[in-house]
């Protein structure tokens, strides 16, 4: 039997993971590295740290699989996503950190560009708002603040990339410094009709095309491990940005195919095939995957909720409601509701649709008789309420196209959590389905390895490696459905009103 290796960097960790042709998990390593806070607003990543937590949970996923390199037959990568680095091509020595896609520290020149009135170019040409998340504003930080980089990337002496280009970069030993236009699409400076980097964005931030990676598809052999760390000889047939993975991982091919993975926060997906509609909602579109070279782009709809599981975080250690967060379940089905409480957790602003980065966290509704389980039942509502109105927005754009959303297919750890899951498969009014597997970004960079190693002849064949393990369907009236979520909205507007000081 021929097996998969997928490399899952992560923002807090690495891990590696060896799947059979069947998709299940045959071995697992997994390795944190430190974060670093140096200002305010900054997160930063040491690029070696990176790379070494990586390659040192190969051996250990090997090692429960008990196979050897040899039984590869190919591996895939996917990573998190707008995290950027830039490093020497002579040595591979990085020329700083790098800065994660949590920080904040070019806000001021996203405002200074929208003063210039280019915010509308931006998202014309990449389906993305002018925003510190993405990595073109933080690549231009970076040239504009350590001296002599500018001159060296012009001269091309220096490599940007995402954090898959680094880790194919290690793998390859230089060989090959590539992305794939899922990660691309997330820089600001990728065109999603032409599939190319964009003169005109890289003209508007001073970025010197050499120093950008090569194009390749997300799926195919884009080059062999010779790295002593890694499985030497194995081809590299995959490249995934963790999201878009997930979509992969939950074999979500077609257009209106949607998944949402539950973590810290929330990341929604929704399939929109070979057109690449902007969003009149404020949702962002991005490019999902290229299959092989001969295949068009296909492009997603994606919506961000900022506070997901981390709301059940604060009520452990904000709060001490709870002792651990598996706790919360038990405690929030203890009454029949939230007793009219709303919770509104934009301790960070509000992500879609709102994109309000001034709104407070906010209860609405308490009374003398509400208690520890009202609030963790409000909590957990939170979470649903936010991600319905993401794929409201996502059916919104997509009404008048001949596709809807047939289903919800989620992952992540709150998935786990059945009382929020049939509470979102309520207020969606659709099925939200748990796969057996939950490892999906893993799952997706695999399954796409294995389409690029000709383990499966096409997308196709890949359906029935997916398989469902709990279906929740809808049990409230769309009306009474429609009636919390307007309640919702009120509780939204409250949290908009009342900023920090």
């Amino acid at each position: 039997m021929s097996f998969l290796l997928a490399l899952d960097q992560g923002t807090t960790s690495s891990r590696a993971i060896v799947f059979d042709t069947e998709g299940m998990i045959q071995g697992m390593g997994q390795r944190e590295f430190p974060q670093h806070y140096p200002h305010p607003g900054w997160v930063e990543h040491d690029p070696m740290d990176l790379w070494s937590s990586q390659a040192g949970v190969i051996s250990e996923a090997l090692a429960q699989a008990r196979i050897g390199p040899d039984q590869l037959a190919a591996v895939g990568i996917a990573n998190q996503r707008e995290t950027t680095l830039i490093w020497e091509r002579a040595t591979g020595t990085p020329v700083g950190p790098a800065i994660v896609w949590q920080d904040r520290r070019t806000a001021e020149l996203c405002e200074q560009l929208r003063a210039r009135g280019v915010e509308p170019l931006f998202t014309q040409r990449t389906g993305l708002c002018l925003d510190p998340y993405f990595s073109g504003t933080k690549l231009a930080w970076m040239l504009e603040h350590h001296p002599g980089l500018r001159a060296r990337a012009e001269r091309g002496e220096l490599a940007f990339g995402t954090v898959d280009s680094w880790l194919v970069w290690q793998l390859t030993q230089g060989q090959r410094h590539v992305t794939d236009p899922s990660n691309a699409s997330r820089t600001l400076l990728f065109n999603l009709r032409t599939g190319d980097w964009d003169d005109d964005l890289l003209g508007i931030l001073n970025i010197p095309r050499p120093l950008l990676p090569d194009l390749v598809p997300s799926q195919g052999v884009i080059g062999e491990v010779s790295h002593p760390l890694g499985p030497v000889g194995r081809p590299i047939a995959a490249i995934l940005g963790d999201q878009q993975a997930a979509l992969a991982g939950q074999v979500c091919f077609y257009p209106g195919m949607s998944k949402c993975t539950y973590g810290t926060g929330c990341f929604v997906l929704m399939n929109l095939g070979d057109d690449p509609r902007p969003s009149r909602h404020r949702l962002l579109t991005t490019a999902a995957w290229c299959l092989g070279a001969e295949r068009s782009l296909v492009y997603a709809l994606e919506g961000a909720v900022f506070i997901g599981g981390a709301v059940v975080q604060w009520l452990r250690d904000g709060l001490g409601l709870i002792r651990s967060s598996a706790e919360v379940e038990a405690l929030a089905t203890s009454v029949p509701d939230s007793g009219g409480v709303y919770f509104v957790p934009a301790f960070v602003g509000l992500g879609v649709p709102d994109w309000d980065p001034h709104a407070s966290g906010t209860l609405i509704g308490i009374g003398r008789g509400t208690n520890a389980a009202h609030l963790a039942r409000a909590a957990l509502e939170s979470i649903a309420f936010q991600v319905a109105e993401a794929l409201h927005a996502m059916r919104a754009d997509i009404e008048g196209s001949g596709f809807d959303l047939g289903e919800l297919r989620v992952d992540g750890g709150a998935s786990v959590n059945r009382t929020l899951m049939q509470f979102q498969a309520d207020l969606l009014g659709v099925a939200v389905v748990r796969p057996a597997v939950t490892e999906t970004t893993a799952l997706g960079a695999a399954l796409f390895a294995g389409l690029g190693a000709g383990l499966w002849r096409d997308e196709t064949e890949l359906e029935g490696v997916w398989r469902a393990a709990e279906r929740f369907e809808p049990r409230l009236a769309p009306s009474q459905a429609q009636a919390r979520l307007a309640r919702w909205r009120e509780a939204v507007e409250r949290s908009k009103g009342w900023r920090h000081d």
